[in-house]
């Protein structure tokens, strides 16, 4: 096998990346990664140097892995701020570091796209660059979890890291209130009243797929997703030039709900599906309203799994307010590989002790959902 790593995804041909993608997940399609680069959101000048890897022998390419040279920890969604303030305080480089994930979008996917799907080949490819280029750590994000078997071949500084996010899954439910009679009556009271509230402050909420959205369309979700991020004090990571493109490269993979008030736009949020799952990026309002977070970025995408019988709804990280609302706490895999020796064994205790705490707190959250027993 000849490992070839690329500084612009151009350099791969589509349909030898396309040929090798099994899974449907829009967030993996070539179309999804070439917007990112040629809107200029994802580049060296923004943090993210493309450093894509490839796999080839007899000039067919066998593998790909969507890689990026990192001088920052700015979206990636599995945190290890305390790491780089740790060498920091040590007079050491934290950064560059080599990262594969999708970036600004922690979705647990396939990340590396191959027949075989052998990440403990893969790990040895990443180890060997790392020692001999000027990269202090590899980092797999977001990716399935490495079989019993193959984890008793890692190695021992390789690293498992968990997050929690909160997903929703399709039980075979025939209606929105098909799904509700799951609830105790306290919860299903509270999640009707929730809904009532929209159209009793005189709110419509419309639903668009695909070639349904317009440019005006798009105008306004920019706007608000420009005001989510400036509200928090931060520059948003993705350019119009990005939506623009994947508006009219993956129409058939995008979902924009907006709520409007006498004709007027007052929120929206965005969403990505595929024939399986639904997932939740983006929201923005350019006026407050009660509950029309929860209508628009929970409620609305429920409806539309149950009605276009998808299986699960991942609606973005974090959010303990969730869980009232039936999205269950799961955890995620992520493996990280570290090349300075003394910080090996700090950083191996640090994730054990982690994963303990998270798998504690994955199972306090399940016991706080509202379904009722049994």
């Amino acid at each position: 096998m000849k490992a070839e790593f690329h500084n612009n995804i151009n350099n791969i041909a589509k349909n030898q990346w396309q040929a090798l993608e099994k899974s449907a997940c829009p967030f993996m399609h070539y179309a999804f990664f070439k917007a990112l680069e040629d809107s200029a959101s994802i580049t060296a000048e923004t943090g993210w140097q493309p450093h894509h890897l490839t796999l080839s022998a007899n000039n067919k390419i066998n593998a790909v892995l969507p890689l990026y040279i990192k001088q920052h920890s700015w979206g990636e969604y599995v945190f290890d701020w305390d790491w780089a303030q740790a060498y920091q305080n040590h007079n050491l480089d934290y950064y560059p570091k080599l990262v594969s994930t999708i970036p600004v979008t922690p979705i647990p996917s396939e990340k590396l796209l191959s027949d075989s799907g052998d990440y403990l080949e893969l790990m040895k490819v990443l180890i060997e660059y790392c020692q001999q280029n000027k990269l202090n750590s590899w980092h797999l994000l977001f990716i399935p979890e490495i079989s019993l078997v193959d984890q008793e071949k890692l190695p021992d500084d390789i690293y498992l890291r968990h997050t929690v996010q909160f997903h929703w899954f399709n039980r075979q439910y025939q209606s929105f209130d098909h799904f509700l009679s799951s609830f105790t009556a306290r919860k299903r009271k509270n999640t009707l009243k929730e809904r009532r509230s929209i159209a009793q402050q005189n709110v419509e909420v419309t639903q668009f797929t695909g070639k349904e959205i317009t440019k005006k369309h798009l105008d306004y979700f920019y706007l608000t997703y420009q005001l989510t991020y400036l509200k928090k004090g931060h520059q948003p990571h993705l350019s119009y030039a990005f939506f623009q493109q994947i508006f009219q490269t993956l129409p058939d993979n995008i979902l924009l709900i907006i709520a409007s008030r006498e004709d007027n736009y007052i929120a929206c949020s965005l969403f990505f599906f595929d024939k399986k799952n639904l997932y939740g990026r983006y929201w923005g309002c350019s006026e407050s309203v009660k509950n029309l977070h929860f209508e628009l970025c929970y409620y609305q995408g429920i409806e539309f799994c149950i009605e276009n019988k998808l299986a699960m709804f991942n609606p973005g990280t974090q959010g303990e307010h969730k869980i009232q609302r039936g999205f269950e706490a799961v955890l995620t895999y992520s493996y990280h590989w570290i090349k300075n020796e003394n910080f090996k064994t700090p950083i191996k205790n640090y994730c054990q002790q982690e994963r303990a705490q998270l798998k504690r707190y994955q199972q306090q959250c399940l016991a706080s959902l509202p379904f009722k027993q049994g």
